[in-house]
């Protein structure tokens, strides 16, 4: 199968269409499929080089007042790199703005389109511009019902879809590599480094942004006997710094030694309203550690309760405190979420959502066989 990832975003960048992406790319190769990703261009190529199959970059300039998002320019680059690679599918990862154009390029061409919704740009949108959902929604609805089959991230996404009038829908979450993100990774150097003093090592990683709301932290920096660390970076850290004070900024990490920064973590708290998914939540629970979450989108389909961790709500810093206070007042619970959270996930492997995937590209194809056939 010749497959044409349209996405938004793509390594070097560090998000979760980003990773989605690469993981799908790398999926493809390796049952055998031929994928093709065209995302736009960023300022270097090193990644490129290490990527599971061809990328075409497409021009882009950085988002102004957060240069470490990209936005494609029209061009015909794209449809250039669809029909010249011959693609059976299309698959449109986060579209908004070059996925648009993917989506017209591909129904130019006649071919099946598949747009996985990842990102909600309307709650971006009403963060940053404090207006423009109701212009986003129409974006997302347009793009979404012109393609042959939307797919969501978790319950919560598809109802939002829905209820704003994009019609169907099938359910496709995300897989954790499970192997790389493990309780054994625990370093008891790391967490000297972190907290000196014996302290409960909570931790914050993502994008530093506004939408993640990482300033509800700052009830956790208050409390007695509490390390907050926070991993990632972007345009809010500045501010952050300031309105956490105490807190550990590791700044930008990947790969393994993320992987050893979470399981040294005693909790995970995810502070973000607006996630579609939200990966960082499955790592930590691949990592044997509690999470506290707000119940809102993704993490309503990966927190169990009073069994993996505990769901609270949004944008509320006293329930965020509360919620690590408990916590930190008993390690037998601790634990016992910890272990929970570790067995949730071991069966969400990116493989066996790689083949999920397959599965819906065929789908795809069988039903535009049987329509030609009509």
């Amino acid at each position: 199968m010749r497959v044409v990832i349209v996405t938004e975003s793509f390594p070097p960048d560090v998000n979760g269409v980003a990773h989605c992406a690469f993981q799908t790319a790398r999926h493809l190769v390796d049952r055998g499929h031929a994928p093709l990703v065209v995302a736009p261009a960023t300022a270097g190529t090193a990644a490129d080089e290490r990527a599971p199959c061809p990328v075409v970059r497409v021009p882009s300039l950085p988002l102004p007042g957060y240069p470490q998002v990209r936005v494609a320019l029209p061009g015909r680059r794209l449809a250039a790199a669809i029909a010249g690679h011959r693609a059976d599918v299309v698959h449109l990862a986060g579209p908004f703005v070059l996925g648009v154009r993917g989506m017209a390029a591909a129904a130019r061409l006649g071919l099946p389109a598949v747009a996985v919704y990842q990102t909600d740009l309307a709650g971006y949108a009403r963060t940053y511009l404090g207006a423009g959902e109701a212009a986003a929604w129409r974006r997302i609805r347009a793009v979404h019902t012109a393609a042959d089959l939307t797919l969501a991230p978790s319950g919560a996404a598809l109802r939002d879809l829905q209820a704003h009038g994009v019609p169907g829908g099938e359910l496709w979450p995300r897989g954790v590599d499970t192997a790389r993100f493990r309780p054994g990774l625990r370093d008891a150097e790391l967490r000297r480094a972190l907290a000196p003093n014996g302290e409960l090592v909570v931790g914050y990683v993502g994008r530093l942004a506004p939408e993640k709301q990482v300033e509800l932290l700052s009830g956790v920096c208050a409390l007695s006997g509490v390390r907050v660390v926070v991993v990632g970076d972007g345009p809010s850290r500045p501010g952050l710094e300031q309105a956490l004070p105490g807190a550990v900024f590791l700044g930008r990490r990947t790969g393994d030694e993320l992987a050893r920064i979470f399981a040294s973590l005693d909790v995970f708290v995810h502070t973000g309203p607006f996630e579609t998914f939200c990966q960082t939540v499955q790592e930590a629970m691949a990592s044997g550690v509690p999470v506290v979450a707000p119940a809102a989108g993704g993490p309503l389909d990966l927190v169990a309760h009073g069994r993996t961790g505990l769901l609270v709500p949004p944008r509320d810093a006293a329930a965020v405190r509360d919620a690590v206070w408990s916590l930190a007042a008993d390690p037998g619970l601790r634990d016992a979420y910890g272990a929970a959270g570790r067995a949730a996930v071991e069966g969400r492997t990116w493989a066996a959502v790689g083949d999920q995937l397959i599965g819906y590209y065929t789908d795809v194809l069988a039903g535009r066989r049987t329509a030609v056939a009509a």
